[in-house]
């Protein structure tokens, strides 16, 4: 599977200004474009058993609708690049769903596993390499699904800043400069978290090896 890829600020920039123009397909095609990486944003950040009453597409139209609404506003005041407003509103929507069905099924979604990529696509293949210092092939790695399981139950136990960077980085497919503006960090800081990330998820990664024993290991 291909990951989804921003849209370029050139191009963006352009829709920008012919939505100011009053340009109606231009706020269609702007909206359009980040459809995809909306979708990437929800599917790996909504808990699993919310995903068994909300589609995920769903909520992905409730963010354009809602940015559609907002758009206006957003060009006479643009306090953060286009890409990332977006976002934010994708983090809001996720925020209000947990709120939702933790209301009506509280028990059994604390209990459950949050976090899944929903399949092997370019990015896991991608952390995994860095994590495993490229033992496994990308051939490899997909025909073994299970090291994509561990990758993601040793995410789910980072601390919330580790994983959030980890999500950011790898399954949102953000640059430093961006994650450094959601974050409220300067670059250097932003860089230097996603290290310690990237570190302590290996950590985990190699203790959850070290674990198995020989046998299970060379199976």
């Amino acid at each position: 599977m291909t990951d989804p890829v921003w849209p370029t600020a050139d191009r963006t920039d352009k829709l920008l200004q012919a939505a100011r123009d009053g340009n109606a397909s231009a706020v269609e095609s702007l909206l359009g474009q980040h459809r995809e990486l909306l979708h990437r944003i929800v599917d790996v950040r909504l808990d699993q058993r919310i995903k068994r009453r909300v589609d995920v597409s769903d909520i992905v139209q409730d963010v354009l609708i809602e940015a559609n609404r907002r758009l206006r506003d957003y060009l006479n005041h643009p306090s953060l690049p286009f890409s990332l407003w977006i976002r934010q509103i994708a983090l809001d929507r996720i925020i209000d769903a947990h709120r939702r069905h933790r209301v009506s099924a509280k028990r059994s979604i604390d209990r459950e596993h949050t976090f899944s990529v929903g399949g092997m696509d370019e990015s896991s293949l991608e952390l995994i390499g860095q994590l495993r210092d490229h033992q496994l092939t990308p051939a490899a790695a997909a025909a073994q699904r299970e090291v994509v399981a561990g990758v993601e139950a040793a995410i789910e136990q980072l601390g919330d800043d580790d994983r959030e960077v980890i999500l950011m980085r790898h399954y949102e497919q953000l640059g430093n400069q961006e994650i450094a503006t959601c974050l409220g960090l300067s670059e250097p800081a932003a860089s230097m978290r996603y290290l310690r990330a990237l570190k302590r998820l290996r950590r985990l990664l190699v203790d959850e090896d070290d674990s198995i024993g020989p046998q299970e290991s060379q199976r």
